[in-house]
């Protein structure tokens, strides 16, 4: 890993879970018997800081206000020995969003797509909505259907397209061909999907439409998924087990063969070192 290669573009919206896998894999990395651990003091902890102390009670991280957006940077070293300074943000999921809405990418998000090889996009699939088009129901299916003027709003799925399709633009990516910068999608909240089913065809089962465009823009994007908590917890009840146990005992990612590993540093360490 060299240092050029060590920066992560996270894209998440609101309520995905960044924060709180933020200070997990930040758990993992203190304690160090993971692919990947801390090798050095890191900066900013404090977001992830406040996050880790929720946990440790048993709680549910607060929601990042919208208008933060900040870098930490965690120094890391693999099994191998290979060096790397991690920059990892954490932002309010409204940004995403907003972006999409307004088709702005603000010069701080515009800078990191620009600087960043590997980009990583945490879906919580449970909080996404797919509305009837095209391809979910035929123009045959509506010959004949009376006509109303109810309000037509883009699904979830079309807008995160549209939004990777601008950060794309961005980063100045004009080939033709699949693109070789490293992709992951991490499917979040795992636990609560109750599926034993591989994450890549959960991803085209659930958004077929998104599971097409990654698959046809990257040459090798990856499929993950990710339990970070692996249980529900609540910012306003404690939960005394999980507070008992600790939350480094608790978190768990889903590989793409189906494979279940409880080290939550894989997916940053495959983007790191090999790619997604």
């Amino acid at each position: 890993m060299s240092v050029s290669d060590t920066s992560i573009l996270l894209v998440g919206e609101s309520g995905v879970g960044k924060t709180h896998y933020g200070a997990q894999l930040l758990k993992r990395l203190m304690k160090g018997d993971g692919q990947l651990r801390m090798n050095g003091a890191a900066t900013n902890l404090e977001p992830f800081e406040a996050a880790m102390d929720s946990l440790n009670e048993g709680m549910a991280a607060h929601h990042t206000p919208t208008t933060t957006y900040v870098d930490s940077v965690w120094p890391v070293i693999d099994v191998g020995g290979r060096t790397a300074e991690l920059v990892w943000p954490d932002y309010g999921g409204e940004q995403i969003k907003a972006m999409s809405a307004t088709r702005r990418v603000p010069v701080a998000w515009r800078d990191r797509v620009i600087a960043a090889p590997a980009w990583l996009l945490l879906l919580r699939l449970q909080q996404t909505r797919v509305s009837d088009d095209i391809l979910s129901r035929p123009l045959r299916e509506l010959k004949g259907a009376e006509g109303n003027n109810r309000e037509v709003q883009v699904s979830d799925q079309a807008r995160l397209i549209e939004l990777m399709q601008m950060l794309v633009y961005i980063s100045g990516a004009t080939s033709h061909e699949p693109l070789q910068s490293k992709f992951c999608v991490l499917l979040s909240c795992w636990d609560e999907l109750d599926t034993d089913e591989l994450p890549a065809t959960v991803l085209a089962q659930r958004l077929p439409m998104l599971s097409s465009y990654v698959a046809s823009t990257w040459a090798k994007p990856s499929i993950l998924g990710l339990s970070a908590l692996e249980r529900p917890l609540s910012p306003h009840g404690r939960d005394a087990v999980y507070a008992a146990r600790g939350p480094e005992q608790f978190g768990y990612v889903v590989l793409p063969d189906g494979t279940r590993k409880t080290d939550l540093t894989l997916p940053i360490q495959l983007l790191l070192a090999n790619g997604c």
